[in-house]
């Protein structure tokens, strides 16, 4: 079950905040509905609820806050929004990727396609789903770990009759296997048709916990609905008639030739409509919004029109169009068959959450606490760098280029052997390939703050060591794959074009290889640390151009001049200073590695990697600090 208790959202300037003191329980094996109009706060109470915004109260699934449960995503599937996930990925693409995120078989997967109806569309790219299957899918990634406790955010919002309910069987199929259902919604009906209890938000305020039936009763009210030329008239004779027999009823005016009758129905009024000889074009019956709470406590009518139910003839003075088709809840035997999906654990009842003894007393705050990190994250990283076209395409890019470049440089000549196999000439600020690395290292974040894939448990992105390092290990592989594979084309085209001159190895190939692996690494984790810390594809790139052409122009006039001192025999201080013989000649490779990185492009690329890797790790502690 779900309790909350005292939720209540941070002041917005000088409004009052969106949640003020929101208590309510939601019980396992029902459906409870959040109803509010638009505004209402019911988007703010469920982020406070799963600790996505700072707030005060505390929320308990099944006796536990959600940052104390350890994999939150098997306790809690949640769907907030739209399907988060890249629009060029494939519906099971996109479901598999997230298998590997919440540690879950990938064979999962498809058994949640045949739960949400989706396997005709397994391959279908999810930028190409209609509204209908874009909440098919989201439904299927809130199942996908089979939790406990479904937390939903307008679920059949924009979808037809039919797909709502769909969905809403759904729902009551899971709440029949003990499971716990909280779903918001703005529409009075959907709630007491479809809900077991009715909880309601206004202007931020709880101001009514209540069953099904006792919402339905004290909220939803009947009516008829008329249209006619002569609306007027015919409102003036209802009343009139009402006052002679003593009864109770209220006519509202609606906009044109529309009336709202309250406490009648449409015999009554076809009847006195014939009598008087008014036309009426149509009449139905419906059952409308009581609208909102008065200051009394009572029910105010709302003048709101909801989607007419079953609508009757006015016999033939009707002459108007029928009503549309009523929407009523499914019967046991019209819902449609669903694939039970595996009995959620059960645990004994939560214990009732302590109270305070001063009333006084303002609930704990709400920390935005990160999840943990997934099982496996690598395997992770790994289907979201191959789910979607764009890093092949990418590697063709630099590899078209750098094939091109290479022949050109050669043509004209006057371009040493390194920078030739590299495709580098003086004039560009970095080769093609460590331009795609940065590229690829951009994109590793930066879409997924765009599309975020990893929201299946927690609704955002959080920066975590584990995901975060398991980005930079997938970066920097395919960062040297892309510069191995094009400094293999660069050689072996230059050897079909001009023959073995200007292919052959050169003499210091091992220093100038680990120059070169350290170059494209190096790019990509600038591009994938500046997409973490900006939350934009566009922002890494930048920041990886801006090596050459802004960091490396300053470090260039920090070391310009005469030098009064010189690093020489810093390997020999080194091997003093750690008091031991250095095997295999180990200082080579440390003097190696200083040279390198007093280099103009390598300093100003480590100096640029310290500094993002700071902003990174400061963002990451910002909530913390809080």
């Amino acid at each position: 079950m779900i309790q909350a208790i005292g939720l209540t959202s941070n002041p917005r300037e000088e409004l009052p905040p969106a949640v003020d003191d929101v208590s309510f329980e939601a019980r396992a094996g029902r459906v409870t509905a959040l109803l509010g109009a638009e505004g209402a706060g019911k988007t703010t109470a469920l982020r406070l609820m799963l600790e996505l915004q700072q707030g005060r109260g505390i929320t308990y699934f099944r006796g536990r806050p959600l940052h104390r449960i350890p994999h939150p995503s098997r306790e809690v599937g949640v769907l907030l929004g739209d399907v988060p996930g890249h629009p060029s990925r494939t519906v099971r693409g996109h479901l598999r990727m997230l298998c590997a995120a919440v540690g879950v078989p990938v064979q999962r997967a498809d058994d949640v396609l045949e739960v949400v109806g989706l396997v005709s569309l397994r391959d279908q790219r999810l930028g190409t789903l209609s509204r209908g299957m874009d909440r098919r899918l989201g439904l299927g990634c809130a199942l996908l770990a089979d939790p406990h406790t479904l937390v939903l955010d307008g679920p059949t919002e924009g979808l037809s009759t039919r797909e709502g309910a769909w969905l809403h069987g759904i729902l009551r199929a899971h709440a029949s296997q003990g499971g716990t259902v909280l779903f918001a919604t703005g529409d009075p009906k959907e709630a007491a048709r479809t809900a077991d209890r009715v909880v309601t938000l206004e202007a931020g305020r709880l101001v009514a916990d209540q069953e099904a039936p006792d919402f339905a009763r004290t909220r939803l009210r009947p009516r008829v609905a008329v249209l006619s030329p002569y609306a007027a008239r015919l409102g003036a004779l209802l009343t009139k008639e009402a006052r002679a027999s003593r009864r109770s009823i209220e006519v509202v005016a609606e906009g044109g030739n529309r009336l709202t009758v309250y406490g009648s129905n449409c015999a009554e009024v076809g009847e006195t409509a014939y009598r008087h000889g008014i036309l009426v074009h149509q009449l139905a019956d419906e059952v409308g919004d009581a609208g909102p709470v008065g200051p009394a406590g009572r029910w105010e009518p709302s003048e709101a029109w909801t989607t007419p139910a079953a609508a009757s003839g006015a016999g033939e003075i009707g002459q108007g169009e029928a009503g549309t088709e009523e929407e009523a809840p499914l019967s046991e035997t019209q819902r449609l068959p669903t694939v039970p999906l595996a009995s959620p654990s059960t645990a004994p009842p939560a214990s009732p959450a302590p109270q305070s003894d001063s009333a006084s007393c303002l609930p704990p705050p709400i920390t935005v606490h990160p999840s943990p990190s997934p099982l496996r994250p690598l395997r992770y990283e790994l289907r979201r760098l191959t789910g979607v076209g764009t890093g092949y395409l990418t590697l063709a890019a630099v590899l078209a280029t750098s094939v091109l470049i290479c022949v050109l440089l050669a043509r004209a000549g006057h371009t040493p052997q390194a920078r030739l196999l590299a495709a580098w000439p003086q004039d560009l600020p970095l080769p093609p390939a460590a331009l795609g690395a940065g590229l690829l290292g951009a994109l590793a974040f930066g879409d997924e703050f765009r599309h975020p894939a990893l929201a299946v448990d927690r609704g955002t992105v959080p920066r975590r060591l584990g995901l975060l390092v398991a980005k930079l290990l997938v970066a920097a592989a395919t960062a040297l794959l892309s510069g191995g594979l094009t400094v293999g084309a660069d050689a072996v085209v230059l050897h079909l074009v001009y023959g073995e001159e200007l292919s052959g190895v050169p003499a210091d190939w091992l220093s100038l290889s680990v120059s070169w692996a350290a170059l494209v690494s190096g790019c990509a984790w600038a591009g994938v640390l500046a997409a973490g810390v900006f939350r934009s594809t566009t922002a890494g790139l930048a920041a990886v151009l801006g090596v050459p052409i802004v960091v490396v122009p300053l470090v260039q006039k920090a070391v310009e001049g005469p030098a009064v001192r010189s690093a020489a025999g810093l390997s020999g201080r080194l091997r003093e200073l750690a008091l031991m013989q250095w095997p295999f000649g180990v200082e080579r490779y440390v003097a190696g590695g200083m040279r390198m990185i007093i280099q103009p492009v390598g300093g100003a690329l480590a100096l640029s990697l310290t500094a993002l890797l700071c902003a990174y790790v400061l963002t990451a502690m910002r909530s913390r600090v809080r």
